[in-house]
C-alpha cells in the first residue's frame, strides 16, 4: 500500500466534524437536545438490526458510536459490544452513561481503519449508522468494516441518499424548518447514493442482503421503516463464509 493510501486509511477524519460533535457531546443523552432525532429513531435502528442478525452473545462493533445511544441498545439486547468514535468528548460521555445504564461496553477513541488493523475478523456484527456522510472517504470505512467482520458475519450501514428529496428533508426540513439537528450538520455533497455504497461494499468483498428506508410521516409525526430509500436508508451486507 502506498504512503498516500495508508495516510488516507488512518487519517480518515474531518476535524471540523469532530469539533462540531465535541461541542454538543454533553447533550447526547438529552432527548430534547441536538440529538433528539437520534433518540426518536434509535428504537427503529435497533429493531432493524435485531430482526436481521443474531445479537445474543454476538460480538458487535459500532463504528461512529457518538455518545453510545445505539451501542447501549445493542448491549441491552445481549450483544457483547465494542464501540468507537473519534470524538473524545463523546466517548467520555458514553463511558459515564454506563454508570446509569449498568451495561458493559468497551469504548475506544479510534478510527475504523485503525481498529481494523488490530482486530480484523473479530466481530460477528459490524454497525456504522449515520456516520459515513461525515468522513472524507466513506469507502475507506466500508473497507474497514469488511475487514472487521468475521467470515459469514453481518455489516449494517445507514446513511443519507444524495437526492433532491433528501436535500429538502434532511437539510432544509430537519435543520432549518423543524430544527431537529443543528444547522450545518449535513453537507449535501457528502450524501451517498445506494449504488455508491454498494460499489464500495462489493469491492470490499461484502454481499448485499437487503435495503430499507427510514421514512417520516408528518401526519403522525412518526418515523417508520419502509421501502423508499430516497432519504435515509439502511443497507445490510454479509461477508461470505468463504472468501475464496
Amino acid at each position: 500500500m502506498s504512503d498516500t493510501n495508508q495516510a488516507q486509511r488512518t487519517n480518515n477524519v474531518d476535524a471540523a466534524e469532530i469539533a462540531r460533535f465535541d461541542a454538543a457531546a454533553s447533550r447526547w443523552w438529552d432527548p430534547d437536545g441536538e440529538f433528539g432525532a437520534l433518540h426518536r429513531i434509535n428504537p427503529l435502528r435497533a429493531d432493524y438490526v435485531a430482526e436481521r442478525v443474531t445479537l445474543g452473545d454476538a460480538t458487535l462493533i459500532d463504528i461512529g458510536c457518538g455518545g453510545g445511544l445505539f451501542a447501549e441498545a445493542m448491549a441491552a439486547r445481549g450483544a457483547r459490544v465494542t464501540a468507537i468514535d473519534m470524538s473524545r468528548t463523546a466517548i467520555e460521555v458514553a463511558k459515564l452513561h454506563l454508570h446509569e445504564s449498568g451495561l458493559n461496553i468497551d469504548y475506544h477513541e479510534s478510527t475504523a481503519e485503525a481498529i481494523a488493523d488490530e482486530q480484523a475478523g473479530q466481530f460477528d456484527v459490524v454497525t456504522c449508522l449515520e456516520m459515513l456522510e461525515h468522513v472524507p472517504s466513506p469507502a475507506s470505512v466500508v473497507e474497514a468494516a469488511a475487514r472487521l467482520v468475521t467470515p459469514g458475519g453481518d455489516v449494517v450501514f445507514s446513511t443519507i441518499n444524495r437526492t433532491a428529496k433528501a436535500f429538502a428533508l434532511a437539510i432544509v426540513g430537519a435543520e432549518y424548518v423543524l430544527n431537529w439537528v443543528p444547522r450545518g450538520t449535513h453537507e449535501f455533497s457528502k450524501f451517498i447514493k445506494p449504488s455508491e455504497l454498494d460499489g464500495a461494499a462489493r469491492r470490499a468483498g461484502l454481499e448485499l442482503v437487503s435495503l430499507a428506508g427510514l421514512e417520516y410521516d408528518p401526519l403522525s409525526d412518526r418515523f417508520r421503516l419502509g421501502s423508499s430509500v430516497d432519504v435515509n436508508y439502511f443497507a445490510h451486507y454479509r461477508r461470505p463464509a468463504s472468501d475464496s
